[in-house]
């Protein structure tokens, strides 16, 4: 099996699995800012891991127990959508990517308006009369 052929798969069980939390679960732990950043299955199709992205932090816990103990009919769900073989057995992964680039986007604003710098890049200074 080609490894094309396992990234279209990985790319497709993302948007499924997606869509699938978004639409047809209705757990209220599952709330706010988040993201399917990406999923990883296995060359035999057996097994795939999930990666989610959540915004904010205090919920980050709650989601990912409600997608954990939601992780069989998200299966069930996916394998009535995809025509594959196996439907992948599911664990979902915390992925901190996003959050930590709104962080460093953050401290490195903080550090342009403490340079003294505008918004364009430029110094201001103080002209001398």
């Amino acid at each position: 099996m080609s490894y094309q052929r396992i990234d279209r798969i990985s790319e497709e069980v993302r948007r499924e699995v997606d869509r699938i939390i978004r639409e047809e679960l209705n757990d209220p732990r599952i709330s706010g800012t988040f993201s399917v950043t990406r999923a990883e299955v296995t060359r035999d199709l057996r097994y795939a891991k999930v990666y989610v992205s959540v915004l904010e932090d205090d919920k980050r816990d709650d989601l990912m127990k409600a997608l954990k103990s939601a992780s069989g009919y998200i299966r069930r769900a996916l394998g009535k959508q995809m025509l594959i073989r196996y439907s992948p057995e599911m664990s979902f992964v915390s992925d901190q990517n996003i959050a930590y680039g709104v962080h460093i986007a953050k401290v490195l604003a903080d550090a342009q308006k403490s340079e003294g710098t505008d918004e364009h890049g430029t110094e201001e200074h103080e002209t001398e009369a």
